[in-house]
C-alpha cells in the first residue's frame, strides 16, 4: 500500500501521512490487464508443457468425463463452479465401473475433481474462485462415509500385496519361453522398484543399467518424484531381479540378432503367437494385467493387480524392519498414509497382543 502526504487544516507546511488503497484488480486500464492476461497465458503454459505423459493422459480422461456430464446435465462446458463440481461427484457417484455390479471408486472420483479443475484452469483459462473443489471433496467425503457405515465397497477395493512366498510359486509356474521370460522379468523389477505401472511400461534400456553389485533403475517417469533404486542380486536365481533381467535381454538379442536399443523400451510388447516382438513397449494396463495373468498361472488364491507388487514390497520390507529403506525404494514420502496402511498391515502378527496369553 502507498503513502501520500495530506496537509493538516493548521499548518498548510505540515501533514500526516495516511495510506492510499492498492488499485483493485477490477480497475486496472486496458493495457494492465492485457499485460497481466500475457503473464498468465505463460505461466499456463509452461505448467502444461511440464506436465508427465501420463498425467496428461489421466486428466484428458477425466476432461471428457466431465464433458460427458456436461452434456448429460446440461451444464455449461467451461461452467466450474462450486456447486456444479459437487454436481459432478453425485453423477459420477452413480456412474458403473469397469466390472459388471461396480461403481466408480472414491479415489477415481476425487481425481476426476482434480483432473478438470486443473484442466479448466490450465488448457482452458478459465478463472475459478479460491477453494473451487473444496465444497466437492466434502461431498465425497460424506458419500464415502455413508458408504462405511452399510459396509459395501466401491471400485476394486484394496489390492491384495504380491508376497516373497507368491513370487516364488510364481516364477516356478511361468513357462521358459519369450513371454514367461519377459513376465519373470517385468514382476520382479516391479517388486523391486516398488513400481507403479506406468513406471515400469515407460523404462527404456537405457534406464536399467548392470552393475557388479545388481541393477541401477532410473525410474523416470513417476506420478510424484524420479528416483534412482539400486537392485541387488537375490539370493535364489528363480526370484532373483538380476538375473533375470539378464534372461530377458538375451532373449531379446538373440531373438533380433542384435544388441538392444537402448531407447527401445525395457518391456516389448510380444505377438500373440509368443514368437516374436512387436513395436513399442506395453502400456501401462498390460502391465496389470501381465501381473494378474502371473497370479492365474500359478493358482493363487488371490487375485493379483498390478497394484499388488508394490503393496507386497512394502509389506515384507517392514515386516524385516526396512521402513525407512523401503520408502526411498519406493518414492514414498515420510508422512505417506498409504504406505502407514502396510506398516500396520505388516504387523498384525507380529506385534499381535494374542502372543503368550495362554490360547
Amino acid at each position: 500500500m502507498t503513502n501520500q502526504l495530506v496537509p493538516t487544516s493548521g499548518s498548510p507546511e505540515r501533514g500526516i501521512i495516511v495510506p492510499v488503497p492498492h488499485q483493485r484488480p477490477e480497475h486496472f486500464d486496458a493495457e494492465t490487464q492485457e499485460r497481466l492476461n500475457r503473464v498468465d497465458d505463460a505461466a499456463f503454459e509452461a505448467i502444461a508443457e511440464g506436465r508427465p505423459e501420463n498425467t496428461v493422459t489421466a486428466y484428458g480422461q477425466d476432461w471428457a468425463a466431465w464433458e460427458k456430464f456436461c452434456a448429460e446435465t446440461s451444464v455449461p462446458v467451461l461452467g466450474v463452479t462450486p456447486g456444479t463440481l459437487v454436481w459432478f461427484v453425485e453423477w459420477l457417484w452413480e456412474q458403473p465401473g469397469k466390472k459388471a455390479g461396480t461403481y466408480t471408486a472414491p479415489s477415481t472420483i476425487a481425481r476426476r475433481v482434480t483432473g478438470v479443475t486443473v484442466s479448466a484452469r490450465v488448457d482452458h483459462k478459465v478463472k475459478l474462485e479460491e477453494g473451487v473443489a473444496r465444497p466437492a471433496r466434502a461431498r465425497l467425503t460424506q458419500l464415502k462415509n455413508e458408504l462405511a457405515k452399510t459396509r459395501e465397497t466401491r471400485g476394486r477395493g484394496k489390492a491384495p500385496a504380491l508376497k516373497i512366498p507368491h513370487l516364488q510359486l510364481i516364477s516356478a509356474a511361468l513357462p521358459d519361453n519369450l513371454r514367461g521370460i519377459r513376465d519373470r522379468a517385468l514382476m520382479l523389477i516391479h517388486f523391486s522398484i516398488a513400481g507403479r505401472e506406468h513406471e515400469l511400461a515407460w523404462l527404456r534400456n537405457r534406464h536399467i543399467t548392470r552393475t557388479d553389485e545388481g541393477l541401477v533403475v532410473d525410474v523416470a517417469v513417476s506420478k510424484n518424484h524420479p528416483r534412482i533404486v539400486g537392485i541387488p542380486y537375490g539370493t535364489r536365481l528363480a526370484t532373483c531381479p538380476v538375473r533375470n533381467w539378464d534372461a530377458w535381454k538375451t532373449a531379446v538379442e538373440e531373438l533380433t540378432g542384435e544388441p538392444v536399443d537402448p531407447d527401445e523400451f525395457a518391456f516389448r510388447r510380444i505377438h500373440a503367437k509368443g514368437k516374436s516382438l512387436m513395436a513399442g513397449g506395453i502400456t501401462p494396463e498390460a502391465v496389470g494385467d501381465v501381473i494378474t495373468r502371473c497370479g492365474e498361472i500359478a493358482g493363487l488364491d488371490i487375485r493379483l493387480t498390478g497394484h499388488s507388487p508394490r503393496r507386497g514390497f512394502a509389506t515384507e520390507a517392514v515386516k524385516k524392519g526396512k521402513e525407512r529403506e523401503a520408502k526411498r525404494q519406493g518414492g514414498w514420502s515420510k508422512t505417506s498414509r498409504a504406505f502407514e496402511e502396510y506398516v500396520e498391515e505388516a504387523g498384525i502378527f507380529e506385534e499381535n497382543a494374542l502372543h503368550g496369553i495362554g490360547l
